[in-house]
């Protein structure tokens, strides 16, 4: 199973046109190798095999790393880390901040950073409202965890000036879209192995209608 985990992630990687160094997609394995662990009592994710997890969510998350701006990241409801860990090990010269209110989840992913070493990696346990930072962040990414205004709502308070949201959602969201006021967009991508539609919504507060 190891042989084949690496070779769909390496494959995916190639697909991606992603330069990942072996300590890396090691990294990468041993994120996937925790969190399959860990899923068996804390329920972090509904997928269960290791090969979709390659699949679903490590090149998912992966996929958007070419749209990233700036030197500061957040990732909202990382839940189990997602887009957040991947993006971390693939990109160490960034600064990522992972947010999330669920405890469980923050206690799994203090033990992913210690043990893979992430020191360019925060954890808040908060909700996205209530928390707040003096610097702000360049890009705020989030992947399927609420409407496009919500999180804009939600978030915008840590949006700096020249900042970008970065939302990851599945079919082209319409209707969602209709119900913000802010240019945007849409940018529709593949993640090597799903036949499955992804898009990503880039909104900038600088930029609106």
């Amino acid at each position: 199973m190891t042989t084949a985990l690496k070779k769909t992630l390496i494959d995916g990687l190639g697909v991606l046109q992603l330069s990942v160094s072996p300590a890396q997609i090691q990294q990468l394995l041993d994120y996937l190798a925790l969190l399959t662990k860990w899923n068996k009592a804390y329920n972090l994710t509904a997928v269960r095999d290791p090969l979709q997890m390659v699949t679903r969510h490590l090149l998912d998350s992966l996929a958007i790393l070419p749209f990233l701006q700036g030197q500061r990241i957040i990732d909202i409801g990382t839940g189990a880390g997602l887009p957040g860990i991947p993006l971390a090990i693939v990109d160490p010269q960034r600064q990522y901040t992972l947010l999330d209110s669920n405890g469980k989840k923050m206690r799994f992913l203090q033990n992913v950073v210690a043990q893979l070493g992430l020191t360019q990696v925060s954890l808040v346990e908060a909700r996205a409202e209530g928390y707040a930072s003096e610097l702000g962040f360049d890009s705020i990414v989030a992947r399927a965890v609420a409407s496009l205004a919500e999180i804009m709502a939600n978030t915008a308070h840590l949006l700096r000036p020249q900042g970008h949201w970065l939302l990851m959602k599945g079919q082209y969201p319409q209707d969602e879209l209709e119900q913000i006021t802010l240019s945007h967009t849409v940018i529709p991508y593949q993640v090597p192995g799903l036949d499955e539609q992804r898009h990503l919504v880039r909104l900038s507060r600088a930029s609106s209608c």
